[in-house]
């Protein structure tokens, strides 16, 4: 399995927020990219991505890490010295309005690299709470190939009713499997609150297209409480205020161990 972690998004509500505050308190973060922001997670600190490769890892599945980036293409490959398996893809855009979007990325590394196989798919400026255990989703994905290889598996959370015409909607069968999914309803259009997870999901090789066209099999592995993504400077704080408190809690924020 190949995962690919997205990473070209240009931050630029986090930037206005970080060159508007007047603290002078996280002047510092200026011009790094979201998935490049280090926060703590039982002791360690290192970037958002840092803390994916590492779980990555540690599930035994993943052996080749393709990130996608643009404008922060150098700080990117100074970042994957560290790390054999990470290759940096870059699709050449230098501004937001020029961006080509999650699944043109993932068709741009899959061409480039000749890639083959299945795609553990991440977005960058994203971590997981303690619900969530990375090696317990990709060996559910593995047990799902093994009853239909044309399976997929995508990850959803609950919204709030306000979220609902931000994110793309899912609304899911009894046995958990899509057969709808609606791009920002208002509250009237849709009962759901599954929002669509376009930060972890596995497709097999053939199905890069899915976020537009889930009409082949799709599977939900879990619905998560929340999760924490970076999208400005409040969120970025509240993620790092949030790990940071697991580091009081007793267990020691354990489920980290089974990611």
């Amino acid at each position: 399995m190949k995962a690919v972690i997205l990473a070209t998004c240009y931050g630029t509500r986090l930037q206005r927020d970080i060159e508007n505050d007047t603290t002078g308190n996280f002047k510092h973060l200026g011009g790094i990219a979201k998935p490049l922001l280090y926060v703590v997670i039982v002791f360690h600190t290192c970037a958002l991505i840092t803390h994916w490769v590492q779980s990555l890892a540690k599930t035994g599945c993943v052996d080749t890490v393709y990130v996608t980036n643009d404008l922060y293409h150098e700080a990117f490959q100074q970042w994957a010295q560290e790390f054999p398996n990470v290759k940096i893809i870059n699709d050449g855009t230098r501004r937001n309005e020029d961006r080509h979007g999650a699944v043109a990325c993932l068709q741009l590394t899959v061409k480039l690299c000749s890639v083959d196989d299945h795609l553990l798919v991440i977005g960058g400026d994203t971590l997981f709470k303690e619900d969530f255990s990375l090696r317990k989703f990709t060996e559910r994905f593995f047990e799902v190939q093994n009853k239909d290889k044309e399976s997929n598996l995508l990850l959803s959370y609950q919204c709030n009713d306000e979220e609902t015409s931000i994110y793309g909607i899912l609304e899911l069968d009894e046995d958990l499997k899509v057969h709808c999914m609606k791009e920002k309803p208002l509250l009237s259009e849709t009962s759901s609150r599954n929002a669509l997870c376009f930060l972890l999901y596995c497709l097999i090789q053939d199905d890069i297209s899915i976020l537009f066209v889930l009409n082949i099999r799709v599977n939900i592995f879990n619905v998560l409480s929340s999760l924490c993504s970076v999208l400005d400077l409040p969120s970025y704080i509240e993620c790092d205020k949030y790990f940071k408190d697991q580091l009081q809690n007793p267990c020691l924020f354990k489920c980290s161990s089974n990611m």
